[in-house]
């Protein structure tokens, strides 16, 4: 077992007292041989202490055969805070001191590192210190560091510890979270999600209920009523197994933060948060799910194909977890031909991007195109940054010309924005952090009017 080492904090004590001394001692006047041969006495004195405690801790350290297993979540999320253990077994019969650094990928932010601890013999020694990801993607640990100070204090081994681990980092799943206790729990509106309780509406067959006043007479099942000897009415529900398609743009402009508001605040982020959150909605329904991804460069794209169930959100996100927004242009013609030659069934496609005037002209052929088969939603992001610049005081000429620009900029961006909406068009424009809501608002009330 190879083992570095390095002087111990004690060594450099000693070291420098004896330092000290042999200057005091020559500034006294004391004959400069006599300080030599002292100085050279006591530096061969540490150096055979020093050999004789490298050789005993290092046989020593062979026999504790000390062993380190790090425990790590099975995936973390983006701005989560999350524990990591580090459990070191110490054989034979010595207790040491060590000071222990763990690996982490650059991307994490780490608390509680390096960790000081006693390794004693027969015993599982448990170390915790937290990361937070600032990135999706994977993630790598290599081999911890170890100093381990010597029997005798006059060195300290550093040894590599430990196997290589790897993790995924996904986006925070807090918004589908609260999503989902706050539709157990009914309070909905309090994320501002639009919920609507009508019996007897949709087209698909749910349930046989007692009939209520002000039900639709029409809705009665008479054979039932019979039975029951009571009016008993046909409840439906919205269509299920329809399909969402989800065309999520990689491309520079998404590559924007808006507003430093912490980690995972970038516009690509809070376009993912949206995305888990509709798909958990739709496949809640009963609707099948997929996505695909443009303005990555060439080879880069991600394609899901459309699927249902409650496994199919994390597979979705397996496929979409490690995408990075790219420098390269978002060709939306290409990608709407590209859905096209891949998907015939008719299905709600939602064009999510960061959208701009100049894309007025070809982001208006490739809606056209898609409409020719499919009912389509063009969400885009809206910053937030511009409404705060319109909202400043006009207390300087600087801050009037900032006004001035950013009521220019909205202008042009929402009439080039109306421009694109045809008569069965369907658009959303948000800030990042409120798409998620706005997009289920908005699927709800296609699938209440049956639209798909």
């Amino acid at each position: 077992m190879k083992l570095r080492l390095i002087p111990s904090g004690l060594s450099v004590s000693l070291i420098a007292a004896a330092v000290l001394a042999a200057t005091a001692a020559s500034f006294a006047g004391v004959d400069l041989s006599a300080v030599a041969q002292a100085s050279a006495a006591v530096a061969s004195v540490w150096v055979v202490a020093a050999l004789a405690d490298l050789a005993w801790s290092r046989r020593a350290w062979k026999h504790s055969e000390v062993r380190l297993v790090r425990r790590l979540p099975s995936a973390f999320a983006i701005g989560v805070l999350r524990p990591v253990h580090l459990q070191l077994a110490t054989g034979g019969t010595l207790t040491w001191r060590c000071e222990i650094f763990d690996h982490c990928d650059p991307s994490l932010r780490v608390e509680g590192m390096p960790a000081r601890c006693r390794l004693y013999a027969g015993k599982l020694t448990d170390i915790e210190y937290a990361v937070t990801p600032t990135r999706r993607g994977e993630i790598e640990f290599d081999p911890a560091d170890l100093r381990v100070r010597s029997r005798l204090g006059l060195l300290e081994l550093v040894e590599r510890i430990g196997e290589r681990d790897s993790r995924r980092v996904y986006p925070d799943f807090a918004q589908v979270a609260r999503y989902a206790w706050l539709a157990g729990d009914r309070r909905l509106q309090e994320i501002g999600i639009k919920t609507y309780q009508q019996r007897g509406e949709g087209t698909d067959f749910k349930q046989l209920a007692e009939y209520r006043y002000g039900d639709p007479v029409r809705h009665i099942d008479w054979k039932a009523t019979l039975r029951q000897n009571k009016p008993i009415l046909r409840e439906f529900q919205d269509e299920r197994d329809q399909c969402v398609m989800l065309l999520v743009d990689c491309g520079r402009r998404m590559r924007a933060y808006d507003v430093d508001t912490g980690i995972g605040s970038g516009h690509f982020d809070q376009v993912l948060n949206a995305v888990m959150l509709l798909s958990y909605v739709a496949l809640r329904q009963g609707d099948a799910v997929g996505a695909m991804t443009f303005g990555t460069p060439e080879g880069d794209a991600r394609v899901f194909a459309p699927r249902k169930g409650a496994h199919a959100l994390n597979a979705l996100m397996g496929e979409l977890y490690s995408v990075q927004p790219s420098p390269t242009h978002s060709d939306y013609l290409s990608v709407a031909q590209n859905l096209l030659r891949r998907h015939h069934k008719r299905s709600l496609v939602i064009v999510i991007t960061n959208f701009r005037d100049e894309d007025s002209t070809e982001l208006t052929h490739a809606l056209r195109l898609l409409r020719s088969r499919h009912l389509v939603l063009l969400a885009s992001l809206r910053e937030r940054v511009v409404g705060e610049m319109i909202s400043r005081s006009l207390d300087s000429a600087e801050a009037a010309l900032d006004v001035g620009s950013a009521h220019l900029y909205e202008q042009s961006r929402r009439d080039a924005f109306n421009r694109l909406a045809a008569r069965d068009a369907l658009m959303v424009d948000a800030e990042p952090q409120n798409l998620g809501i706005e997009l289920v608002n908005r699927y709800n009330a296609v699938k209440r009017a049956g639209l798909i």
